[in-house]
């Protein structure tokens, strides 16, 4: 798969990712919280505390299922065409510089 068929299968992976990535925060957040609402940094009535708890765990969960999809798109990439995705312009830089 050359780069200029990857991207656009990569940026749709991504889009695919983040929308996966609320819904699995969302279950952590009730399982761990037992509440269905995500605090709101803009709610009067919420703390600190779990206002920043909540946004840490929000882009830990959110950063493990993108990083997550971009590799499997990448593995996926290479079993289909046996090269890895961006190694055809690595090779050209290298070929440049040498």
């Amino acid at each position: 798969m050359n780069n200029k068929l990857y991207k656009p299968v990569s940026l749709g992976a991504s889009v695919l990712g983040g929308m996966l990535a609320g819904a699995v925060f969302k279950r952590v957040w009730k399982l761990a919280a037992g509440d269905a609402d995500l605090p709101e940094a803009t709610d009067e009535q919420r703390t600190w505390p779990e206002v920043l708890i909540t946004a840490a765990l929000q882009g830990a969960v959110s950063s493990l299922v993108r990083a997550a999809v971009d590799r499997g798109t990448a593995v996926g990439a290479r079993r289909l065409t046996g090269s890895w995705p961006g190694d055809e312009d690595h090779h050209r830089e290298q070929a440049r510089a040498a």
